[in-house]
C-alpha cells in the first residue's frame, strides 16, 4: 500500500471497486431511504414501501440489490420475509453522512446575525 499526503495507505483496487460499488448503491434515493429505515429497526416489504412511499415491487427490486451488495440481510418469519442491516459500519457511514448534511442544511437555513448590530 503505497501512502497518500495524509499518511493513509491507498487500498487495493478491488477494496475500491466494492466501496464504489456500495457507493453507487447508495446514491439512489430510494435505496439510501430504505437504508436508513432498516438502521431504525428491520422490516417486511410491506412496512418499508409504506415508510418510503415506494411501490411494493420497486421496494423489492430495491432490497434484492442491496442483499446482493451484502447491505441488507432478510429472515423468513411464517410467511414473511424481514430485512435488516447487519452491519454496524454500513449504518454508521449512512448516519454520519445524512446527519452532517442536515447539520450543513440547518445552518445554511439559519438565520444570520449582522456583524455589526442593526
Amino acid at each position: 500500500m503505497a501512502k497518500g499526503a495524509g499518511g493513509f495507505g491507498d487500498p487495493p483496487a478491488e477494496v475500491l471497486a466494492e466501496a464504489a460499488a456500495a457507493f453507487g448503491l447508495l446514491a439512489s434515493p430510494s435505496r439510501l431511504h430504505i437504508v436508513w429505515a432498516l438502521a431504525q429497526g428491520e422490516s417486511d416489504v410491506t412496512g418499508l414501501a409504506a415508510r418510503v412511499g415506494g411501490a411494493l415491487p420497486a421496494v423489492s427490486q430495491h432490497l434484492t440489490k442491496l442483499k446482493l451488495a451484502g447491505l441488507v440481510r432478510s429472515r423468513r418469519e411464517g410467511r414473511r420475509q424481514v430485512y435488516f442491516v447487519d452491519d454496524p459500519d454500513v449504518v454508521t457511514v449512512v448516519r454520519l453522512m445524512v446527519d452532517q448534511l442536515t447539520a450543513r442544511a440547518d445552518r445554511s437555513s439559519a438565520p444570520r446575525s449582522r456583524a455589526f448590530g442593526a
